[in-house]
C-alpha cells in the first residue's frame, strides 16, 4: 500500500508561484497514474489535475490550465504541482492521490490512495 505525503504549502501573495511536492512510500509512482484535488474551507473537493501513469499525459481543470503544471520524477518516487499565478480563490488544502490503471481521472472516487493534505493560502 503506498502512502503519499504531500510538502510545499504555504502563505504567498497573489501572483506569486509554489510548488508542492507529493512523495510516496511504501510503492513506486511509476505504477499509478497521480493527480491533484483541492478544498477550500465550505466548498466541494475539486479535482486541480492528473498526470497519467506513463507521465505523457496531463489534463486539468478549466480554473488552473495555463497556469498549473503536473510532472513526476519516478526516480525520485515523486509528484510535483508547480502553481503559477495564483490567486486568491486558489486557497486551499491541496492534496496528492494515486490510482492504479493507466489513466488518470477527474472524479476522486476512482483514486485509490490519497495523502494528507497541505494547506496553500494566497492573499490578495
Amino acid at each position: 500500500q503506498v502512502q503519499l505525503v504531500e510538502s510545499g504549502g504555504g502563505l504567498v501573495q497573489a501572483g506569486d508561484s509554489l510548488r508542492l511536492s507529493c512523495a510516496a512510500s511504501g510503492g513506486t509512482v511509476s505504477r499509478y497514474s497521480m493527480g491533484w484535488f483541492r478544498q477550500a474551507p465550505g466548498k466541494e473537493r475539486e479535482f486541480v489535475g492528473t498526470i497519467t501513469r506513463s507521465g505523457f499525459t496531463t489534463s486539468y481543470a478549466a480554473s488552473v490550465k495555463g497556469r498549473f503544471t503536473i510532472s513526476r520524477d519516478n526516480a525520485k518516487n515523486t509528484i510535483y504541482l508547480q502553481m503559477n499565478s495564483l490567486k486568491s480563490e486558489d486557497t486551499a488544502v491541496y492534496y496528492c492521490v494515486a490510482k492504479t490503471g493507466w489513466d488518470g481521472s477527474s472524479r476522486y472516487d476512482e483514486y485509490d490512495y490519497w495523502g494528507q493534505g497541505t494547506q496553500v493560502t494566497v492573499s490578495s
